[in-house]
């Protein structure tokens, strides 16, 4: 094998390494790290849950004394700055490291090329952009809120086979099978922060927990775009907000149930839009928030260019009179998205969409 393919190798395995902890990290990204001697995987490290500690010295500590001499290979631009813990770039070299592999620079400006900069000084041979674009997705969340100061928004749809996401007035109503919904939870277990609108709270008063065994403690923060307070404090999301944060998006002049929603442990937050609370979301270091409703709030995000990713499930049910249209379907891709992948939910199928950057579509 050539180099280039050894390191693609052994880059992967780190990517897919440093997915086992998405959702899980805090502020700070899912790193993976492998330290390679002689071929063969002598250390292993992921960001641990929490964001600390970092990938690399986890995987040096595994390696010892084999450290010196070998070759790490590591997701992101190891870290330059001194926070709680010390500089990941500082520890390569000390291990003795000789070559490092690099998949993406870090845009924190805390780091961006500094890490790269302690290894060369260290006389380190460094190699950048290894399977650059797989790790730019696998890291997309924490990526988008460096870049764009927001967090990556995923938007999930479940789609009836005559397009539609429910019926008015029916509130919630079967449209996908039990797989399609087991798949739902991972990608809840994988994000900061969900979020749906008053519509679909009111309607539906569901809980947007994770509730697959062995996961449970992996629910992100629950968010309502509720623009007057109405959410009813009888509801699942109130009554739970002191086991699993929610955290309420009203209007400057909202006054509505806010005072006991606030008794119950909800966050009360007021904006002035979507763009608005998203850039709130990413100053708290949330880098990856998914969206399950409803039709209007997945219009008005489309709309505004906010939708990074959509996870679009489609089911063999039919809605029928009353129901209410999706924005999406498997028929009709909004402009600028393309098609990255494509599955089968036992009967349900589900497409990943993804926005291109506006320079490949204008």
């Amino acid at each position: 094998m050539s180099i280039t393919a050894i390191d693609e190798a052994f880059m992967r395995e780190a990517i897919a390494l440093s997915l086992t902890h998405v959702g899980r990290t805090g502020s700070n990204p899912s790193v993976g790290c492998l330290i390679v001697k002689d071929g063969r995987i002598v250390g292993r490290g992921v960001t641990a849950p929490g964001g600390r500690p970092h990938a690399e010295p986890q995987a040096l500590a595994e390696a010892g004394d084999e450290a010196r001499g070998a070759t790490a290979y590591v997701t992101l631009e190891p870290c330059s700055h001194h926070g709680k813990t010390p500089p990941c770039a500082n520890a390569i070299v000390a291990a003795g490291i000789a070559r490092v592999v690099v998949a993406v620079a870090d845009p924190d400006p805390r780091v961006s090329g500094q890490g790269l900069k302690i290894l060369a000084d260290a006389d380190i041979e460094v190699t950048i952009g290894i399977l650059q674009k797989e790790a730019r997705r696998a890291m997309g969340g924490y990526l988008t809120r460096q870049t764009k100061g927001r967090p990556q928004v995923t938007l999930k749809l479940a789609v009836s086979s005559d397009g539609m996401l429910g019926k008015l007035g029916a509130g919630q109503i079967a449209i996908t099978g039990f797989e399609s919904k087991e798949e739902v939870h991972r990608l809840r277990a994988a994000s900061d922060a969900i979020l749906v609108g008053i519509g679909t709270a009111l309607a539906d008063d569901p809980e947007l927990t994770v509730r697959l065994p062995g996961m449970e403690g992996a629910s992100p923060i629950r968010i309502v775009l509720d623009r007057r307070a109405e959410l009813p404090a009888s509801s699942k999301l109130a009554k739970s907000a002191r086991d699993v944060p929610v955290l309420l998006a009203v209007a400057p002049s909202a006054i509505g149930n806010r005072k006991a929603l606030e008794g119950l442990g909800v966050e009360i937050v007021e904006t002035t839009g979507l763009e608005d609370l998203l850039h709130i979301l990413a100053e708290r270091g949330i880098s990856s928030l998914m969206v399950e409703g409803g039709a209007r709030v997945a219009g008005d995000l489309l709309a505004q260019g906010l939708v990074d990713r959509i996870h679009l499930y489609t089911g063999d049910a039919v809605v029928g009179e009353g129901g209410i249209a999706s924005p999406i379907t498997r028929e009709f891709r909004p402009a600028g998205f393309v098609l990255l992948e494509e599955k089968t939910f036992g009967r349900d199928s589900r497409q990943i969409l993804e926005r291109l950057p506006v320079s490949a579509w204008l």
